[in-house]
């Protein structure tokens, strides 16, 4: 079953899936028409390619969703790197497991991670609207060469890592990582820190790359902040709910954060109106992946890893709550 959009891959869709499966698109216009057609024409559906715009139409994919799918339903192939849209416990008491695309986002928000960066740091996002509206640099006071500064990454998985590659570039002053577990494979212009508390006090800019889980949501709050150095700047490419949004205003308001570039909101498309006061916010409409090559590899990463499944393989992206 095919449940959401495929923009840039029609061809592979037929290529890939088409000698193994028979091809059914979702065209329910509803969740209560999907609920009725799930028995009928998607009976005896085995795989869904999903993609996040088919919730406009039939909602996430809740336990609610999940435990009125057939019985024969074994694997979701989640488009995107993100699956806080899938109920994965809910699919896991069911025997169905799940995929999702990391790698194929990697460049696209590693670049806007790197934007956002830039902007805060150099105060470009201001600077901008100045010279639309005349002003010139008026009232601008110099700000800080990125060389200068030392990049924390929380979680250092593909986007992190490109990132960390970009920003080596500069070079950044240093660049330190805190993940749930140390790489093995990180070069050494990249230092580990054993607890967030430490990479915390050692970043003037941290950069926010985790998924977004019960574990992790509210991760960045008031005492992380507090714990955090006069002044920093955060950057978040990765879901809104990691950070408290009412905490992170308090610390701009404070001036315990200086700056920030943020992505990514708790409730999208809605954006809390007191960030559109903040003059050294820049703010972005989720533009992560908004690139024509990220959508295609990510569109084709998802199909490869159901083709990999109905050839009788394990796909190489189930995601880190099955292992």
């Amino acid at each position: 079953m095919i449940c959401g959009d495929i923009v840039w891959a029609h061809d592979e869709v037929q290529s890939m899936l088409g000698p193994l499966a028979e091809i059914v698109r979702m065209d329910s216009q509803s969740r209560e028409e999907f609920f009725k057609e799930l028995h009928g024409k998607y009976a005896g559906t085995t795989v869904i390619y999903r993609h996040n715009t088919s919730a406009d139409r039939i909602g996430i994919f809740d336990a609610d969703l999940v435990d009125k799918l057939p019985e024969s339903v074994k694997w979701i192939g989640h488009n995107g790197a993100g699956y806080d849209q899938i109920d994965v416990d809910a699919c896991k008491k069911r025997g169905i497991k799940v995929s999702n695309t990391p790698g194929a986002v990697d460049d696209g928000t590693a670049t806007t991670a790197l934007y956002l960066l830039v902007s805060a740091v150099r105060q470009y996002s201001i600077a901008e609207r100045q010279a639309r509206s005349g002003l010139w640099k008026r009232g601008l006071k110099p700000a800080h060469d990125p060389s200068a500064l030392t990049l924390g990454i929380l979680g250092l998985g593909g986007i992190g890592m490109t990132l960390a590659r970009f920003c080596h570039g500069f070079p950044m002053k240093q660049i330190y990582y805190y993940s749930r577990t140390q790489r093995a494979d990180t070069p050494d212009w990249i230092q580990y820190c054993s607890t967030l508390e430490e990479l915390l006090a050692k970043s003037d800019v941290l950069s926010l790359h985790v998924p977004l889980r019960p574990d992790t949501e509210g991760m960045i709050g008031e005492r992380e902040f507090g714990l955090m150095k006069k002044g920093a700047i955060l950057i978040n490419t990765a879901r809104g709910k990691v950070v408290d949004e009412a905490a992170m205003i308090r610390a701009l308001k404070s001036g315990q954060l200086s700056a920030a570039g943020i992505d990514v909101y708790p409730d999208e498309p809605n954006i809390n109106p007191e960030l559109l006061e903040f003059r050294n916010v820049t703010l972005l409409p989720h533009m992560g992946t908004e690139t024509q090559e990220s959508q295609k590899s990510m569109e084709i990463r998802a199909l490869e890893n159901l083709r990999t499944y109905l050839t009788g393989g394990e796909p190489k992206d189930l995601i880190p709550e099955y292992k």
